[in-house]
C-alpha cells in the first residue's frame, strides 16, 4: 500500500506520529510518503539547518519528505497563529499535488482545522481515500485555550468542521467522549473508530534501570513530581504552583520538576522565583529521545489541564507516555483521562485547578510506600503495552486504512 502522512508538523519537531510512525508502516512492507511544513514547532522559529523555501525535498530511510513553505509562528497571537495554520494549508493545497506521488490512502493529522483544506484537495485530484486523525477538536480547543473568542469567527470554523468530517473516508479520535461528540454532530458512527495515542516506543525506551540523564540535566530529591511537556493557558499549571506551596509546608522533602517549553514557561519560572516556592524547579526542553531517563527518575508523574467540559473528553498524550515509563501518574483532569487511570489502576486522580486536590494526591503518593508506587507503575505499564502501544494502534490503522479502499 502506498500511503501519503499529511500534517503541519514532523521530525525534527516532537511528533509521535512522526518518523515512528512511518517505520513502523515500512516495517510492514508499506511505502510511505510525507507533505508537511518546515520545523518551526513549538518556539515558533525555523529549526537550525531549515530555510523557509516554496518547497524541499528530504529522504529517510526510503520514505520521501516534502516540505512547504509556511508562516513560522507559535507564539499567543491568534492572528499570527492563523498565518501560521493558512499559509501551510494553502502550500500544501497548492504544491502538494506536484511534490507527492498518487497514493492508495491519506491520512491526516489534525490539528489544525486548517489541515482539511489540501487533504480535500489531494482527495480529489489523486482521488485516494482520506483517513482523518483528530487530535484537537476545532473549534471547541482554539475557543477553550483562548486563542480565539469571535462568535463569528468560531461558527464559521464549526461549519468547515463539518464540511472537512463529511468528505473524510474514515475518522479516527483519541477518546470515546470524542467519538460522541462527533456523533452529536451528525457525524455516522460507523465512520468513527477510537485509536488511543501511543508513546513514540522506538525513541522512547523504559528499561528496568534508567538511563544516564542528558548533559546539564539534574533531577534529585526524596520525593520527585515531574510535569513534562507544554506549558501553555490549557495546562492552568499556576494551579500546580499553588499547591507546591501547599506541599512545602507540609512536606518539604518533596520537589516538583517541570520540564518542556511552552509559551507560559516563562512566566512560570518568573513567579515561582519572585514568590520563593523553593520546591519547584525548571528544565529545558528535550527531545524525545532523551526524555526516557527524566521520566524515570521520577516518583509521581503529573497530568494537568483547564477545568473544562472539553478536556474531559480528551486524553492528553503525555498519559500514554507516563503509563509507559512505569510511574505512578496524579491526573489532574476529569473525563476520560481518569477514567483510564483508574481502569488502568495506575494512579491517583485530583481536581483540576483545585491547588488542595492536587497538594493532597502528591502527598498522599508521597507517604505510600515504595512497593505500592512500583507496582502502580506497572499496572500502567502492562496496561500500555495491551491496550495502547505503538504496535496495537499501527495495526488498527493499517485496518481503517485497507476498509477505505474497498469501500472508496
Amino acid at each position: 500500500m502506498r500511503i501519503l502522512i499529511l500534517s503541519q508538523w514532523f521530525q525534527p519537531e516532537p511528533f509521535y506520529k512522526g518518523i515512528s510512525f512511518v517505520e513502523s508502516l515500512q516495517s510492514r512492507g508499506h511505502e510511505v510518503e510525507v507533505l508537511t511544513g518546515f520545523p518551526n514547532y513549538p518556539g515558533g522559529k525555523v529549526y537550525d539547518g531549515y530555510k523557509i523555501r516554496l518547497f524541499q525535498r528530504e529522504d529517510h530511510k526510503g520514505c520521501r519528505i516534502n516540505r512547504v513553505a509556511l508562516y513560522p509562528s507559535h507564539d499567543q497571537s491568534g492572528l499570527k497563529r492563523l498565518l501560521n495554520y493558512a499559509s501551510f494549508a494553502w502550500s500544501a493545497a497548492l504544491l502538494g499535488p506536484w511534490l507527492v506521488r498518487r497514493p492508495d490512502v491519506i491520512y491526516v493529522y489534525h490539528p489544525p482545522g486548517t489541515i482539511g483544506f489540501p487533504a480535500a484537495v489531494l482527495r480529489f485530484l489523486k482521488r485516494a481515500p482520506v483517513v482523518y486523525d483528530i487530535q484537537d477538536m476545532w473549534p471547541d480547543t482554539i475557543s477553550s485555550t483562548g486563542m480565539m473568542s469571535n462568535r463569528r469567527v468560531l461558527a464559521v470554523l464549526g461549519a468547515w468542521m463539518k464540511w472537512v468530517y463529511r468528505r473524510a473516508n474514515a475518522i479516527v479520535v483519541l477518546s470515546p467522549g470524542f467519538q460522541k461528540l462527533l456523533g452529536a454532530r451528525g457525524v455516522p458512527p460507523d465512520k468513527i473508530d477510537v485509536i488511543y495515542n501511543w508513546n513514540d516506543d522506538r525513541s522512547q525506551e523504559f528499561g528496568a534501570e534508567p538511563g544516564a540523564l542528558p548533559d546539564g540535566i539534574e533531577i534529585s530529591g526524596e520525593f520527585v513530581v515531574l510535569f513534562a511537556g507544554t506549558m501553555g493557558q490549557a495546562q492552568a499549571l499556576d494551579s500546580v504552583l499553588e499547591a507546591a506551596k501547599l506541599v512545602l509546608i507540609e512536606n518539604p522533602a518533596v520537589r516538583f520538576y517541570f520540564v518542556g517549553g511552552g509559551i507560559d514557561r516563562d512566566r512560570l519560572q518568573s513567579r515561582a522565583q519572585e514568590e520563593n516556592i523553593d520546591n519547584v524547579f525548571f528544565l529545558p526542553r528535550q527531545p524525545m529521545e532523551k526524555m526516557s531517563p527524566i521520566l524515570s527518575r521520577a516518583d509521581a508523574l503529573l497530568v494537568h489541564l483547564r477545568n473544562d467540559p472539553l478536556f474531559e473528553i480528551t486524553i492528553p498524550s503525555k498519559t500514554q507516555t507516563y503509563m509507559a515509563a512505569g510511574r505512578p501518574i496524579i491526573m489532574g483532569v476529569r473525563g476520560d483521562a481518569a477514567d483510564l487511570v483508574t481502569e488502568a489502576g495506575c494512579g491517583l486522580l485530583c481536581a483540576p485547578e483545585e491547588p488542595r486536590s492536587v497538594a493532597d494526591a502528591v502527598i498522599q503518593l508521597a507517604r505510600m510506600p515504595k512497593d505500592e508506587r512500583n507496582v502502580m507503575g506497572a499496572r500502567g505499564r502492562a496496561f500500555y503495552r495491551e491496550r495502547m502501544s505503538m504496535e496495537v494502534g499501527v495495526d488498527r490503522f493499517l485496518e481503517i486504512f485497507q476498509r477505505v479502499q474497498k469501500i472508496r
